[in-house]
């Protein structure tokens, strides 16, 4: 599977006394570090304007005139990715952590500076970039940071692959490789098998391109532990089928099995962390294409969990996967059911591409997935599975539409699709993910990324670890 050069490539075990010693101060601790410090220190670091900025640094010489000491700024303490700018923008060399901070930020300084060297160098020509490395911080819970890096770095790494490289055979071959990995067994259903082995809206979907669809089943752990499943869409490319996207919106389809990436490298963190659970882990891999096989507008679909769809519009095409795959997901009666997926454009314009909207029929998950998104920096927000819209999705001649008419309330016309096929007894969240950084930031560059990663691991981790 296309991978990071080495999970926690930047952290290392160097002896502290060959290391640079890195103070961090915030904003509202500036003064007091000052006052500790000789004139002469001061005059340098006034100098160089240093204010404790997020991300901010200033460079320290020794008695030698070396570079004896770096202080970097965290603002006002509230930004845990303030230290990752710093790997790329401080002279090349070890640093550590001088005084070592508690072990929470300890634990987010450590990943923050891994994620800042984070870079998709695959198809680059040349040596990659030398960084600055960090010793490991005494208190850094590094299972953590480590499994939390794996993660985050699998599902940037597999949404920037491009598409011609990313189709559903790769997909399931990523899959593969991690199933490999983790001692788990993987069932992957192929072109009109899944019709015989009822997947017909999968297959509808897929069907449309040369390279076939595909249905990847994941499983790990002992069978007696609580059920939790992750579903994930993955459209590996998304040309909106006869209702065909235009140009600007069809460039980043590449990011369409964002949500496939996203529940691999939860599933990747889980398997790492050994959690006491029996995963199961679903991917619908397709492409949607126009051709002679494609499907087309009003066509009506069946689906594994015996509704008809009629197919208001085909570039809704991700609902129409990831229902065949809730359904069966669904008869198994997991602990909790988690699905990921890039669904609409209308959750960007609510929430933007930063904060990633969910809908669940379950408020006791919805607390937990607020408190640790929360806590692990990865914000979330509830929008309503409003049953007065359900009536937008009315058909004629079918079950079901999968489009509304309305030009209103998009993400939650979708939500209450996908609604159509799960329990209303069953513990179920569906992620209305972006899986792409559209500009960059300090540790999360341009391109793809994973969305509710650490929040839903440490769901699952408080709930059943």
């Amino acid at each position: 599977m296309p991978a990071h050069t080495s999970p926690t490539a930047l952290l290392v075990d160097t002896a502290p006394a060959a290391a640079v010693p890195l103070t961090a101060v915030t904003q509202a601790g500036l003064e007091a570090w000052r006052s500790e410090q000789e004139a002469a220190t001061l005059r340098w670091v006034d100098a160089a304007g240093f204010k404790a900025d997020a991300g901010a640094f200033v460079l320290l010489p020794d008695a030698e005139g070396g570079l004896g000491r770096v202080v970097a700024g965290l603002g006002d303490g509230s930004d845990p990715w303030a230290l990752a700018g710093l790997p790329a923008a401080m002279p090349k060399g070890c640093y550590r952590l001088d005084p070592e901070p508690e072990p929470a930020v300890a634990t987010w300084a450590a990943f923050a500076w891994e994620m800042g060297g984070y870079s998709f160098t695959r198809y680059k020509s040349g040596p990659a970039p030398t960084l600055a490395t960090l010793v490991w911080p005494e208190g850094a819970d590094r299972a953590h940071v480590e499994r939390t890096v794996a993660g985050t770095t699998l599902v940037r790494d597999l949404i920037n692959t491009p598409a011609a490289d990313m189709g559903p055979e790769e997909l399931a071959a990523a899959a593969g490789a991690l199933a490999d990995a983790h001692g788990a067994t993987l069932d992957v259903i192929v072109g009109e098998d899944l019709e015989r082995r009822d997947y017909p809206a999968v297959y509808a979907v897929g069907k449309g391109s040369s390279r076939p669809p595909r249905l990847i089943d994941l499983h790990w752990g002992d069978p007696s532990h609580p059920k939790v499943t992750l579903v994930g869409k993955g459209v590996c490319f998304d040309s909106g089928g006869y209702d065909l996207k235009p140009s600007g919106g069809m460039k980043l389809m590449k990011k369409d099995m964002g949500g496939a990436a996203n529940v691999l490298g939860l599933a990747r963190m889980i398997m790492m962390a050994g959690l006491p659970v029996r995963l199961r882990v679903l991917i619908p891999a397709v492409e949607n294409m126009v051709s002679g096989h494609a499907m087309r507008p009003l066509d009506v679909l069946r689906t594994r969990k015996g509704l008809t769809v009629e197919v208001g519009n085909t570039d809704a095409e991700g609902r129409l996967v990831l229902c065949d795959a809730l359904a069966e997901a669904d008869a198994e009666q997991p602990a909790l059911l988690i699905d990921c997926a890039t669904l609409t454009g209308a959750a960007r314009v609510a929430m933007g591409p930063e904060v990633v909207p969910f809908f669940t029929n379950d408020d006791a998950l919805a607390a937990d997935l607020e408190r640790h998104g929360a806590a692990a920096a990865d914000p979330l927000w509830r929008l309503p599975l409003w049953k007065g819209y359900r009536k937008q999705l009315d058909s004629k001649v079918a079950d079901i539409s999968n489009m509304s008419d309305s030009p209103f309330g998009g993400a939650i016309t979708a939500a209450l699709f996908l609604n159509e096929f799960v329990a209303p007894s069953t513990s179920w969240v569906h992620i209305d993910m972006y899986g792409w950084n559209p500009g960059n930031r300090p540790g999360r560059p341009m391109g793809g990324e994973a969305f509710a990663l650490r929040a839903l691991f440490a769901v699952i981790a408080d709930r059943f670890g």
